[in-house]
């Protein structure tokens, strides 16, 4: 099953680039920078890298942040992920990114777009992989300082698909953020956000009613909610699904329990992603391994992620359907071997 679900042809929808910096390019740009890190070797990471709850993990991955310094920083870092997503399957990305995580250090929004759009556009020319750029804004932040960020984002929003919502969802209700997403809407960005993954099911239906977002990132708990599970089928809104992040963050306390089968089961557009594989224990391929084992995914079931995945992209309908049709012929070759 591994070889299968390597070479299915599958796109990524929520990955944090931040969350991708592994402790030996983490320390590699510490030396470089003259920054301290709350570790000093790749063993001390790991042993870092073990959270009780999503806030230890935020305070960690926020340290591990204060590394990025320049674009060539943000380069290595999207250019490193897209030679794993190259290996394993991956064909399309939509990436997110925080800035505020590094204009509060004094490094400039269009230093981390600069960088990642380089390693973006790179993959594309060379192997073919098509990517969207994700703005995140902080929840646990201010309204006001989403806005200015957004407002710093706008010369450069030929470069952006989308905004999102992402951080701790306790206490931050969407509609906090609701100005902003409307002007976000008035520029032409689509939008995403964060919902029903620590934050409870209304948070999902005011992603979708007040800030009008064309996915649902996490969404597990909305299986609490039977009506808003009807809602979510009915309107096929996808959910970007991110199950050893789960496991992680103690949502679910064995990827056994995980949902993602039932939710599938049920019919809603659920798809397979790794959110911040660093820390996380995995990239998409161990994702989809892990929950492949853990809740006895049949081919079918892969091969219906798959194609979530390309139904759920901010792709035009042609690419949508180049992808799905691949994926077809992957599988019916697949099974004559």
């Amino acid at each position: 099953m591994l070889e299968y679900i390597r070479g299915l042809p599958k796109a990524e929808l929520h990955l944090h680039i931040e969350g991708t910096l592994e402790p030996e390019l983490a320390l590699r740009l510490a030396e470089k920078h003259g920054v301290k890190l709350p570790f000093a070797t790749i063993e001390d990471a790991r042993e870092a890298y073990e959270f009780a709850d999503l806030q230890a993990f935020l305070d960690i991955y926020y340290a591990g942040a204060a590394v990025l310094r320049d674009a060539e920083d943000f380069y290595l870092l999207t250019r490193d992920y897209l030679r794993k997503a190259q290996a394993q399957g991956i064909v399309h990305v939509e990436i997110f990114f925080d800035p505020q995580t590094h204009t509060s250090r004094g490094v400039g929004i269009e230093v981390a777009i600069a960088g990642i759009r380089q390693a973006l556009d790179e993959a594309q020319r060379t192997v073919g992989t098509s990517s969207g750029l994700i703005l995140c804004f902080l929840r646990h932040l201010s309204a006001a300082d989403a806005m200015h960020t957004l407002e710093e984002a706008l010369p450069y929003k030929h470069l952006l698909t989308a905004v999102g919502l992402d951080s701790s969802e306790s206490g931050h209700p969407p509609e906090k953020f609701a100005a902003v997403f409307a002007r976000a809407h008035s520029e032409g960005l689509k939008a995403v956000a964060h919902a029903g993954e620590e934050g409870p099911p209304s948070y999902i239906e005011a992603a979708i009613d007040i800030l009008r977002v064309q996915r649902i990132d996490h969404g597990v708990r909305c299986e609490e909610d039977p009506v808003l599970v009807e809602r979510l089928v009915r309107e096929r809104m996808p959910l970007t699904v991110c199950p050893l992040s789960n496991i992680k963050l103690k949502v679910f306390a064995r990827i056994e329990d995980h949902n993602l089968r039932r939710l599938l089961k049920r019919g809603l557009c659920v798809t397979v992603n790794s959110d911040d594989p660093a820390y996380f224990g995995g990239y998409l391929l161990e994702n989809f391994l892990a929950i492949q084992r853990g809740l006895e995914l049949s081919r079918a079931e892969l091969r219906t992620l798959a194609q979530n995945s390309f139904e759920a992209a901010f792709l035009p309908r042609e690419t949508k359907d180049h992808w799905l049709r691949k994926i077809a012929a992957y599988d019916a070759a697949s099974t004559l071997l």
